[in-house]
């Protein structure tokens, strides 16, 4: 083979592994907002689809003409530290109503492809009206505009909203706010990734809460496994179902997942990725996606030296949260209680008198330690129990060591 030729293929496979770590962080890329990301995927879209059936047994769709590719991942996961996130200052998650507001706004959206923000909160209303599980939106309330302008602006981050006039914001200051949206069809049907549609279930709605885990493995529920849900090791599957299975709930949870830990691994799942053939193709798939795969005692996780592959990093200057859960992970060397790093937290607002001014208040050190430990549960650096908090194999990764010299090798000698 020629050295340009290499230089080619090398070419490729960089940007195949490009391809594959931009839509890990965000699933659903459009022309418009992220026009070099998606033209790398329409280019590279096969070797990468193909990467994505392979490992992780997810289908990625892409339309060239309609200007989007979709990732659509499934996996059952009931992680309440992965909200989505309001698209202003602070990144609070959304909370139930918000989670509503964007259930209904999506079936609205559906009617038209153009519409004002009046007459989409007028539909609004009159759906929110005709449930009786669901509290009527009021737009004259200040709160409830707001909670749908979140929305509003979530659907503008993922492109199915367009506002081509008038500024979606201003709803929040006046119902009478006047602002143009245009509306891609296309993308609100793709949001939903769920093979089972949730309205084929069914379910008397007083029976929706006691049911949940149920639920939502059958709306997960993928039929090449040979199973009624999503799990192996079930009667009537097949060896390849199985092992099919174990593959791809190994790779979801390993792409999907800050860090892998062997402990929370069925041992199936534990003896597959022990298997010659799993570690195999651990490192195929690592290699492949541009990773560098780190392999310790308790577990693995494959690192994106580049950043790309993750929508959240850590550690991370940009948030007051992520600064103080690196600095209180220093001295959590082992099992601590809450209050003893509520006291830490208070510690470190008066040691830095200029700086989160956010969590300045009689509540401030309360506030900014669980605001720290939630992000260390989310980065899988630390668990919280009964009011105990303890640091996780992988937070010795950030621990900090004295530096070597020369000097003090030899004196020590």
């Amino acid at each position: 083979m020629s050295q340009l030729a290499n230089q080619l293929a090398a070419a490729e496979r960089e940007e195949v592994a490009l391809g594959i770590r931009q839509l890990l962080a965000s699933p659903l890329i459009t022309e418009r907002g992220k026009p070099d990301a998606f033209d790398l995927i329409r280019r590279r879209g096969e070797p990468i689809r193909q990467w994505f059936d392979y490992y992780c047994g997810w289908a990625l769709t892409i339309e060239p003409r309609l200007g989007y590719a979709r990732l659509a991942k499934v996996r059952i996961a009931d992680d309440p530290r992965r909200p989505l996130r309001r698209l202003r200052s602070g990144k609070a998650p959304f909370d139930r109503r918000r989670y509503v507001l964007l259930c209904v706004t999506a079936a609205e959206l559906l009617a038209t492809p153009v519409t004002t923000i009046g007459l989409l909160a007028k539909r609004v209303v009159q759906a929110t009206a005709a449930d009786e599980a669901i509290t009527t939106l009021d737009t004259a309330s200040r709160e409830e505009r707001r909670a749908l302008v979140d929305v509003l602006r979530l659907l503008e981050h993922y492109g199915v909203l367009d506002a081509v006039d008038g500024s979606t914001e201003s709803f929040v200051e006046s119902a009478e706010a006047k602002a143009l949206h245009q509306i891609d069809g296309t993308l609100v049907l793709r949001l939903l990734s769920a093979p089972i549609g949730p309205s084929r279930l069914e379910v008397p709605l007083d029976e929706v809460a006691l049911r949940f885990e149920e639920l939502l493995a059958a709306v997960s529920r993928e039929r090449r496994y040979g199973v009624s849900s999503a799990h192996s090791d079930r009667p009537g599957q097949s060896e390849v179902q199985r092992n099919l299975w174990l593959r791809h709930s190994v790779f979801r949870r390993l792409v999907d997942d800050p860090v892998l830990y062997f402990d929370d691994l069925s041992d199936a799942e534990r003896a597959y990725l022990a298997s010659p053939t799993g570690r195999q193709l651990l490192r195929r798939a690592a290699e492949q996606g541009g990773f560098v795969l780190e392999e310790r005692a308790e577990g693995v996780l494959l690192v994106d030296v580049e950043s790309v592959a993750t929508d959240s990093r850590f550690p991370d200057d940009a948030g007051n949260a992520k600064v103080a859960a690196l600095l209180l992970l220093e001295t959590l060397t082992g099992p601590v209680t809450v209050e003893q790093l509520r006291i830490q937290a208070g510690e470190l607002l008066s040691r830095f008198p200029r700086w989160a001014e956010g969590y300045r208040g009689p509540d401030g050190a309360e506030r900014l330690a669980a605001d720290a430990i939630e992000v260390l549960m989310a980065f899988g650096l630390a668990q919280l129990s009964s009011g105990i908090v303890r640091p996780l194999p992988a937070a010795a990764r950030y621990t900090v060591r004295e530096a070597r010299t020369a000097d003090s090798e030899g004196a020590s000698g």
